[in-house]
């Protein structure tokens, strides 16, 4: 069976969120050095995405008009010439002059006319070529800039035949046009590698002390962390410290303070029963049982205020320690108790606190019920302590109260079986004094059952 809770009695209601903020939430990464990166770097991007696309627009129409116009010129200077000879013997050597320096194929071709068909302008060479053809060569004309792939098909009428040039599609773009955005992100990958080193360094100190704090909740020692990082990290480290300090400082203090009362309250009640020793027996029966439910009572007062003391959290094995608690319980006359363990379960915890934690809730099921079911397990990231007991259990409106000190509830739990309500607040305060809680359930066993969820 499961060892998972489907609802906690002791938890605090949770915090309701502002509308829009939960979708808005999962969207956005967790990590505080990867927002932090998308801080950095998405204005970058986007910055530099609308200059290349702004500038890179602009420079690449304003080249292709430049570079096209310059070809263009120099086929409006060899149309020109070609008109002023006579004979075809002439234009040919002038079209094959015209080949070997202006880096284009030309040729005349006596008696020929246009083709008939529309040449192709439809793309982006071709509409210059054709507005600056429209400009620069009066003649009857005509152009082709795909038929050719790499080429561009240029004609031009003539009163004899039809001058023809060939010229490379590159001359009319610039071919370089890639430089620049390689430039671009070459630079904006340096830029990245820089800030992600940069904010490495400085999430790191952020990142030690939650790992400082999240370790001091869970009760364990964290005499290693130092301040360090930006200004305003050092001042929360500091201040962490100076928490820890005084905690340990109060701690310390009522711990004395507690042995002191310990000691203050013990001798009275150790002469009180010397004293009862000496008398009649008959007389003094009722007297001895109050004394020792003095004792009594004041230990699980004394156990309450002095929570888990300053023991540090250690390596303990978690199958073990429910082994010990249920010879304990067997001792104690408890016979009926199943006692399961699955897992690894050899995490940090203050060992004597949680004996406590968990004796405490098998006592408290043994005093209401006839069996009991002691069982632990690693559920992924967290331990679950679960006892049941068949007892008359706790109702569901009432769960929450059972864990106030002094607080015994009359409908659910006998009063004269004694006690004096502070073994669930003592659980629950062990509990969440490693980092974890206490919560009740129905057991399948009729009863009630309590949970111990703690940090793996």
């Amino acid at each position: 069976m499961s060892l998972s809770t489907q609802a906690s009695a002791a938890r605090p209601a949770p915090r309701l969120r502002p509308r829009g903020e939960g979708w808005l939430r999962h969207l956005l990464p967790r990590g505080l050095f990867v927002r932090s990166l998308i801080i950095v770097v998405a204005p970058m991007v986007v910055l530099q995405a609308i200059v290349a696309y702004l500038f890179l627009e602009d420079h690449e129409a304003r080249t292709t008009r430049n570079l096209t116009r310059g070809v263009i010129d120099q086929i409006a200077l060899v149309t020109q010439l070609e008109s002023q000879l006579k004979d075809d013997e002439a234009r040919q050597e002038l079209a094959a002059d015209a080949s070997a320096r202006l880096g284009m194929a030309v040729a005349w071709l006596p008696g020929e006319r246009l083709p008939g068909d529309p040449g192709t302008t439809d793309t982006t060479v071709g509409e210059q070529i054709a507005e600056e053809m429209a400009l620069r060569v009066p003649e009857a004309h005509w152009f082709d800039a795909q038929r050719f792939g790499e080429h561009v098909d240029i004609r031009i009428a003539q009163a004899s035949g039809t001058l023809r040039f060939l010229v490379e599609r590159k001359r009319f773009i610039n071919i370089n046009m890639h430089v620049l955005p390689v430039w671009m992100i070459g630079f904006s990958l340096i830029l990245l590698t820089i800030a992600i080193l940069f904010l490495r360094n400085q999430i790191r100190p952020i990142q030690r002390l939650a790992v400082a704090a999240e370790a001091f909740g869970r009760g364990r020692d964290v005499a290693d962390f130092r301040p360090s990082g930006a200004a305003e990290v050092r001042r929360a480290a500091i201040a962490f410290i100076g928490m820890k300090r005084r905690l340990a400082r109060q701690m310390q203090q009522r711990t004395e303070m507690l042995a002191g009362v310990s000691h203050d309250l013990r001798t009275p009640l150790t002469r009180m029963k010397l004293e009862l020793a000496m008398l009649d027996e008959s007389l003094v029966g009722d007297l001895r049982s109050d004394i020792a439910e003095m004792e009594r009572m004041l230990e699980e007062y004394l156990a309450f205020a002095r929570g888990e003391g300053g023991e540090q959290a250690t390596d303990t094995d978690l199958a073990q320690l429910m082994s010990e608690i249920g010879e304990d319980a067997r001792r104690k006359g408890i016979t009926a108790l199943d006692v399961t363990a699955t897992g690894d379960l050899i995490v940090p915890v203050k060992r004597n606190a949680l004996k406590r934690c968990i004796t405490n809730l098998v006592d408290n099921a043994a005093k209401y019920g006839t069996r009991v079911a002691l069982g632990v397990a690693r559920l992924e990231d967290e331990i679950e302590i679960v006892v049941d007991d068949d007892g008359p259990g706790i109702p569901l409106d009432r769960r929450l109260e059972a864990f106030k000190p002094f607080r015994r509830l009359d409908d659910g739990r006998n009063l004269t079986r004694g006690g004096v309500g502070l073994g669930l607040a003592i659980a629950l305060d062990i509990a969440r004094g490693h980092g974890g809680d206490v919560t009740l359930d129905d057991s399948p066993l009729g009863g009630l059952r309590a949970v111990v969820s703690i940090p793996a």
